[in-house]
């Protein structure tokens, strides 16, 4: 069948325009397409209206009639037409793929699973701590029975938020939070410019928390500066913001905030500073309170007058910016000069933070107190700690010349800790420099740092002096390659060879990952887990013997593994805590410190002569103490080897260290910053600062006590007897024969002149004879 001819837009002529056949050809097949797509719609509506009455017969429908069942009848014949080129089949039309559509769902998906984990987080944290009172204060004592610090917390005298003056209120939002009523315990204003900051620094200094967050760092978080604390901090705040009204939440605030002087939450604040309850202070005395959390130290009034009224004025002009004061209520409040309290005794809070700090770590880990226990049940703990070597170290550590400048505001830190070596007593701990708060990050002994060349008598040269090696035995100091490992000595210049001693007088590093592969590395890891240091499988290397490890130590480890060299050889457990008893004196626990066994004592003899060369004429020189044995050893630990210290190069270093003893105490000395950048490392050369605060502190803290040689063990005091005998027995021998020398020339002259004599005669007698022949 031939398809229907179209007629074209020129005038009928009955056949197609030969001058145009291609363009007939087209139209031909539109128009037969056309018709075939009218023809099968009208098929399809057909098909559906049969469907539609066979439905309704089913049913018991009355049928339809009329032009609906005539066309029924028109199309009963209808086939659909084959393809063709003249009867192409319709092909719908494609689904267009929309990707960005699927990256949104996609988008959205893993955005509602994230909010689903991070609501299930939330939901988890415990927040309970802020429900629960605590009534009665806790004491720690020095060793000789005297209070040296409180153990409390705001809450023993909460304090409603209605006894509270509104303007104390106001300054508190005013300069801590001034958008606290609005947002939902977190202010996104605020974290995106603190964020800022901190990209532009390098840092996490900014901290852009609201008054919620501070409430939950203060009562479930430490004070490092880190994402990962950020992160929990905002995941409490949310919580609390859902589970306490914003009153409650300020209320909390003022009564757990620190405000220096050992003072926690805004009652205690009221009374010490201004002998007043708080619902007694001015607008003035408020603001001055108010601006106390941000740095209590720094803005004390006792201490900085003049920094604290520059601080409450700045309080009084931002509640003034905000519409919370007048102008007049300002004017007259910025007029009124800083009045105190007279003086009426010290309070114990706050006092000695860093070693009542490890008092209480050492309560809970070691004897399984909880810190609310510590806090609440007016507890007496019997400590170690000596009040006069406390107070030297601190009084040390107070002097800001003895420490690098830095290069803008951020100190470089320090730590440190002494102890007994005869007992393990703990007498002294410094946890860093500068505001040091309560519970706060303790570096003496929470810190982890690679210790140098420290680590060099203890992974090294103990363990090879109990495999036979003396000072005297010669070790290699040349080109040293051991499975790609090349370690280079300090000056960059080998010796060939070096006697053990010189090795440690010198801390030269080849002679010491020499001789740690001669004994085996599991040697020097067997001297360190007896000195009290278990390291991880990852640190089984050559390197250890440099203390290149992958966490580091703590200064309270070190201190106690070198009071065992300084302790013939035994370590006595670190401790502080000796008993803890009720406030009425019933006994609650007693502490029994463990004894180790680390060495003979003859080696740690030899050891610690060394380790007093190492201070009398080695790299330790500043550390010796006027008049008084020590010993010890320095060291230090490169920068990171990468491109972001590529151009400072061996002119710095990321830790120093101090680790000796006199024969009465031993300490660890730390000096570096916390975090180590491009800006921020230490320029001074090798361990001469820790060195120099070792002997400040010790010079201090011995003021006064009888100077003492070291111990000496009793096979070593048998062994110089017996020298001393062989040595007179020499002696003796040796003047015998120089007397028998001395006598055996007069005995050989005198027979000389018999004999001579003796010819003589014979002589005369000869010539005598022969006259008489003659």
């Amino acid at each position: 069948m031939k398809p229907p001819q179209q007629p074209d837009s020129t005038p009928h002529t009955g056949q197609l325009r030969n001058d145009s056949p291609a363009r007939a050809m087209r139209a031909t097949w539109r128009s037969a397409r056309d018709k075939d797509a009218g023809t099968a719609a009208q098929a399809e509506a057909a098909t559906g209206a049969q469907r539609g009455k066979a439905a309704r017969a089913d049913a018991g429908a009355p049928r339809d009639s009329g032009p609906a069942e005539a066309g029924d009848a028109s199309m009963a014949g209808w086939q659909r037409p084959l393809a063709s080129p003249y009867h192409p089949i319709p092909v719908a039309p494609r689904r267009r793929y929309r990707p960005w559509l699927w990256a949104v769902l996609f988008g959205l998906l893993l955005g509602a699973l994230g909010l689903g984990l991070a609501s299930a987080w939330i939901s988890g944290l415990d927040i309970s701590k802020l429900e629960h009172p605590l009534p009665e204060a806790s004491f720690v004592l020095d060793a000789s029975g005297q209070p040296v610090s409180e153990l409390s917390s705001s809450k023993i005298e909460p304090v409603p938020l209605a006894q509270m003056p509104k303007h104390l209120q106001h300054a508190i939002v005013a300069v801590e939070d001034r958008r606290f009523y609005e947002h939902r315990g977190y202010d996104l204003r605020s974290i995106a410019r603190a964020l800022m900051r901190d990209l532009q620094s390098g840092s996490f200094d900014e901290g852009g928390s609201t008054i919620t967050q501070q409430l939950a760092k203060n009562m479930f978080l430490s004070s490092d500066k880190t994402l990962t604390r950020k992160i929990k901090e905002l995941g409490y705040a949310i919580k609390i913001h859902f589970a306490y009204s914003k009153d409650e939440i300020l209320e909390l605030y003022l009564n757990s905030i620190y405000f220096g002087e050992g003072q926690w939450g805004v009652e205690g604040a009221a009374q010490h500073y201004f002998g007043k309850p708080v619902n007694k202070v001015t607008l003035a005395e408020a603001a001055l309170l108010a601006g106390l959390p941000k740095a209590p130290s720094r803005y004390s009034p006792v201490k900085h007058p003049e920094e604290a009224l520059t601080r409450r004025n700045l309080v009084l002009s931002l509640m003034k910016e905000q519409q919370l004061i007048e102008a007049a209520d300002y004017g007259q409040a910025v007029a009124e000069p800083i009045r105190l309290k007279a003086e009426s005794g010290e309070s114990l809070k706050g006092k000695f933070p860093a070693f009542v700090d490890y008092v209480m770590d050492e309560a809970e880990t070691k004897y399984g107190f909880t810190e609310q226990q510590l806090l609440t049940m007016g507890l007496r703990i019997h400590t170690t700690m000596d009040l006069t070597v406390q107070q030297s170290a601190e009084a040390v550590f107070a002097r800001q010349e003895l420490f690098p400048a830095s290069p803008d505001q951020k100190l470089v830190q320090a730590a440190a800790v002494v102890l007994e070596p005869a007992s393990g007593a703990v007498r002294a701990v410094i946890g860093g420099r500068g505001e040091q708060t309560y519970r706060g990050f303790n570096r003496a002994t929470e810190l982890k740092r690679q210790p140098g060349s420290t680590f060099k008598p203890l992974a090294v040269y103990g363990p090879a002096l109990e495999h036979g090696y003396t000072p005297d035995s010669m070790l290699f100091d040349g080109e040293l390659d051991i499975g790609g490992y090349r370690p280079r000595d300090w000056d960059g210049q080998t010796r060939g060879e070096v006697s053990l001693r010189e090795a440690v007088t010198r801390s030269w590093n080849i002679p010491a990952v020499w001789l740690l592969n001669e004994i085996g590395l599991n040697t020097g890891l067997d001297y360190l887990r007896r000195s009290g240091i278990t390291l991880p499988a990852a640190d089984k290397h050559l390197s250890l013997a440099l203390g290149g490890l992958s966490e580091g130590v703590s200064p309270l480890q070190m201190a106690q593994a070198y009071a065992a060299i300084a302790n013939q050889g035994v370590m006595q457990e670190a401790h502080a805590i000796t008993r803890i008893t009720t406030k009425d004196g019933k006994p609650v626990i007693e502490a029994h410190p463990q004894r180790t066994d680390v060495t003979a004592p003859v080696h740690a003899y030899t050891l610690r002569t060394l380790l007093q060369e190492a201070v009398t004429s080695g790299t330790g020189q500043a550390a010796l103490l006027n008049g008084r044995p020590t010993a010890g050893k320095t060291g230090t630990t490169q920068l990171p080897a990468t491109q972001e210290f590529a151009a400072v190069g061996q002119n710095g270093a990321k830790d120093a260290w101090f680790v000796g003893f006199t024969p009465e105490l031993a300490a660890a000395v730390w000096v570096g910053y916390d975090q180590t950048d491009r800006n921020h490392y230490l320029t001074t050369s090798g361990g001469a600062v820790p060195a120099t605060l070792f002997k400040e502190m010790m010079t201090r803290a011995l003021q006064g006590v009888p100077v003492k040689d070291f111990p000496v063990p009793e096979e070593v005091q048998r062994a110089i007897e017996q020298a001393r005998k062989q040595a007179e027995d020499q002696e003796r021998e040796r003047q015998r024969k120089s007397e028998e020398d001395i006598e055996k020339p007069d005995k050989r002259d005198y027979r000389f002149f018999e004999n001579k004599y003796d010819r003589k005669e014979d002589k005369k007698k000869n010539r005598k004879h022969d006259d008489d022949d003659d």
